[in-house]
């Protein structure tokens, strides 16, 4: 994936539809393995991520 802030991007997909799929994980997974370190803007990201989660506005969509 390109870009400089690619697991914000997925972040900002997940948000927008309000779900956490299998294949925005497979991605924010990818990169955090792909660029060995994760960067403010992305922590961020994920932060904000979790916090929606927790709060129940996103859904974790299980893989079949």
């Amino acid at each position: 994936m390109q870009g400089m802030h690619p697991i914000r991007i997925l972040v900002e997909k997940a948000l927008y539809i309000k779900e956490l799929t299998p294949d925005i994980e497979n991605g924010i997974n990818s990169e955090l393995t792909r660029l060995g370190y994760i960067d403010d803007v992305d922590f961020e990201a994920l932060e904000l991520l979790m916090a929606e989660m927790d709060a129940g506005r996103i859904k974790l969509v299980p893989r079949t």
